[in-house]
């Protein structure tokens, strides 16, 4: 089994069938992606951390904790990773519980090898894009805890389109402490207006619904 140390982006395969493992590990690898093997999810699950990258090629039928109790366990703890389940036949309505529980397609035993690969590459491809989205979110968040109370009283009224001079009437305030608070302000989020900045917290907001 793969050490949990590793944080490369890769392909995790849970499933406690180790002639399953076997074969996905040689398809992934010869396609030239970093494959972790896990014979079981409770395996997994200790090993993953909120800094995992890649996906979850996820069988649903293993002894112990099923595919659906990891799929929960993930969407508890907030995972971005794509999961991908295997089902065995007869298996959809297990399936169809799976999406709605957070997996992001299926796909019924005996797999395609080219099928699996290309959802794969879907998922991987999904998950760089929710950790971009994660990480400019993080970076948004964090700059407006940096601001002080009188920096975020001055930034909602630059927000609502409030001039220099009516932010400083409204505040009780000289206009060339609003300017230097307002330079700080622009500096912090890295824009050079309020128009820039409103764009930055509504794709703020957008990420948070």
């Amino acid at each position: 089994m793969s050490p949990s140390t590793s944080d490369a982006i890769g392909v995790h395969v849970v499933d406690d069938d180790a002639a399953i493992r076997d074969s996905l590990d040689w398809l992934f690898r010869s396609r030239g992606l970093v494959v972790r093997l896990w014979d079981s999810g409770e395996a997994f699950l200790a090993a993953w951390t909120p800094a995992t990258r890649g996906c979850v090629v996820l069988d649903v039928r293993m002894a112990g904790m099923s595919g659906l109790e990891v799929l929960d366990r993930l969407e508890r703890t907030g995972s971005l990773l794509p999961v991908v389940v295997l089902t065995g036949h007869g298996d959809v309505p297990v399936a169809v519980q799976s999406l709605k529980k957070g997996a992001i397609d299926f796909l019924e035993k005996p797999v395609d090898g080219g099928e699996l690969v290309t959802r794969v590459l879907a998922a991987l491809d999904l998950e760089a894009r929710r950790h971009a989205t994660a990480t400019t979110t993080r970076a948004l968040e964090e700059r407006l805890a940096s601001l002080s109370p009188r920096e975020r009283e001055v930034m909602d009224k630059m927000l609502d389109g409030l001039l220099n001079k009516q932010i400083a009437d409204d505040l009780g305030i000289a206009m060339r402490t609003v300017e230097v608070h307002r330079a700080r302000i622009l500096e912090k989020f890295g824009v050079r207006s309020a128009i820039e900045l409103a764009g930055r917290l509504a794709d703020l907001r957008r990420t948070e619904r």
